[in-house]
């Protein structure tokens, strides 16, 4: 007898996601990959991955619906949904509380707000502009010349932070280069780098009582979090799969479907 498995595919434009969820809303199988050029093909090696993860086959999903950037892209999908709705759903399934969502992605970071019964009330998000997002941070670390996923223990080393006045991705670039020349150490303009991308996601909106976050930033820099908390005085609630929240909930919809 084969099980009633529902996915999730998550395609924002530097990481796909996708997730399975087994009948009783366990999540058993999981991926993530560069999204690349060829949406589709990634969507169909992620699944595949989770799928084998999960100890089962393809023919077991009895629904799958996608999200994000390159939502449209999946030929396996039944339903599309976006991926404000699908990060506020699989955030509430962790944590079924009113709440504020921080996301911090690759390209774009969002700011949700949902009510005690999980409905979204509102949603502001960052679009036009990298500052404060992967994309910025992976940037600086080229400037840098320190690997990107070494950036969390960077700044974690100093007990120094330089602040940075400029949010824009190119004249902070210019202004880590002339820390540097003001012999500045790695570690201290790191963390200055990781209180910009937070000052920058808390000045986009105010904050409920409880607050989330979420995203691949938050995934590979748990700093980041504690960063926060310092800064707001709140416990920060995360899921145990940060970057997976919103293909969790493009399954959780499936599911409903």
């Amino acid at each position: 007898m084969g099980r009633k498995l529902y996915a999730g595919v998550d395609i924002g434009a530097s990481r796909t996601k996708v997730a399975i969820l087994s009948g009783d809303k366990e999540l058993i199988g999981h991926s993530v990959r560069k999204s690349g050029t060829d949406f589709g093909k990634t969507a169909d090696m992620g699944l595949a991955e989770s799928l084998e993860m999960a100890g089962a086959a393809r023919k077991d999903v009895a629904g799958c619906v996608s999200t994000g950037y390159g939502r449209k892209n999946v030929s396996f999908s039944t339903d599309t949904k976006t991926e404000i709705g699908c990060h506020a759903k699989g955030c509430f399934h962790y944590f079924p509380v009113a709440m504020t969502i921080i996301d911090i992605g690759g390209q774009d970071n969002k700011i949700i707000k949902v009510d005690e019964r999980g409905r979204r009330l509102n949603f502001k998000m960052n679009r036009k502009c990298a500052a404060g997002t992967g994309a910025f941070l992976e940037e600086m670390a080229m400037r840098l010349d320190i690997p990107l996923e070494k950036m969390d223990d960077f700044a974690r080393q100093s007990e120094e932070m330089v602040e940075l006045g400029s949010y824009c991705t190119v004249f902070s670039g210019t202004e880590v280069l002339e820390k540097i020349r003001q012999g500045k150490t790695v570690a201290a303009i790191v963390k200055g780098l990781f209180y910009s991308v937070i000052k920058r996601v808390l000045e986009m909106d105010s904050l409920t009582q409880k607050v989330a976050m979420t995203g691949g930033v938050v995934a590979h820099n748990p700093y980041l979090i504690e960063m926060v908390e310092e800064t707001t005085g709140k416990r920060i609630l995360v899921p145990e799969y940060p970057q997976l929240t919103g293909a969790v909930g493009a399954a959780l919809f499936a599911m409903e479907n």
